[in-house]
Order: structure tokens, then sequence, then C-alpha cells
């Protein structure tokens, strides 16, 4: 059965296929609507390469069942760009700290990241290691992904 979710501003008709009616929102996002940002990592809601926000809060998505989504508002990496195509803060100060070694984390982070600056404006480094203490980074990349988060949060903030 046919089901609509709202995904970074704009409404999208889901048709799932014959025996997907539970399907994650990680699949939908990837294979039917194409957007690449959120990552399978694990696929147990563990490593957080998958988050996007759910109403600004930031949720795994491959535990969550695409259906019980409705009439919400979802936001992926791709949607934190502004609509002429400007990057956000975020992902600029990833890039200016060169954040990511591998980047497979990046995604999960940096969406992380913006659930939390939607909260606080101004966090402290102790709010930013536990908003992002769900997200695991192998590369070992996490104190240049806090500094971006700062650089971002001082950017947001001027």
């Amino acid at each position: 059965m046919a089901f609509t979710l709202n995904v970074n501003g704009a409404p999208h008709v889901i048709e799932p296929g014959e025996g997907e009616e539970d399907i994650p929102l990680l699949y939908v996002l990837r294979d039917h609507l194409r957007l690449n940002g959120a990552k399978y990592g694990c696929g147990v809601g563990q490593c957080g390469a998958c988050t996007v926000l759910r109403d600004g809060a930031p949720v795994r998505s491959c535990l969550v069942p695409a259906v019980s989504l409705q009439g919400r508002a979802l936001t992926t990496l791709e949607g934190l760009r502004a609509p002429d195509g400007t990057l956000h803060a975020l992902q600029r100060a990833f890039l200016a700290e060169q954040a990511g070694q591998c980047a497979y984390c990046i995604p999960g982070m940096i969406m992380s990241a913006a659930g939390l600056l939607r909260q606080k404006r101004s966090p402290t480094e102790a709010d930013i290691r536990t908003a992002l203490d769900a997200n695991l980074c192998r590369c070992g990349s996490h104190n240049r992904i806090v500094r971006a988060v700062q650089r971002a949060a001082a950017e947001l903030a001027e």
C-alpha cells in the first residue's frame, strides 16, 4: 500500500514492493528516492551512519519503518543544503576541518550535530561529545569532528 513521506520539505509517494510493508526508512531513502547521504553501516542502529532528522531530532533510519513516519518532517544530509545549493555551515565546517578520513560516518555525524545545533545554539565541547557519542568513527577523527561542530556553531551564532 502506498504512503507519503515529507523528505527535505517535499512530499514523496512511496509504493513499497511485495513484502516491503515494514521497509526501513534507510532503504526508502536510498533505493526509492535515490538520496544516498544516509549510509548503511551496521543495520542495527549502533553506528549512526544512517542518521537523519525526524522533526528536527536525530533518528537511526535503519531501525524505523518508513510507513510509521507519515506526517513527520524528515531531513537528510542532502536536505541541509540551501535551495541554491549552498552547503550548510556544518557541511562547510567539516570540509574546512578535514573532519573525515574515510568519511563513511560523516553524514551521520553531521545529522546528529544538526539535531544538537537545533536544540543548542552554543553547545559546549561536552554537549557536542555527548550528542555524537553514539556515532562511531573508526578512523579516529573525533577531535576534528568536534572542532568542525564548534566552527559551525560559531558561524551560525554570527
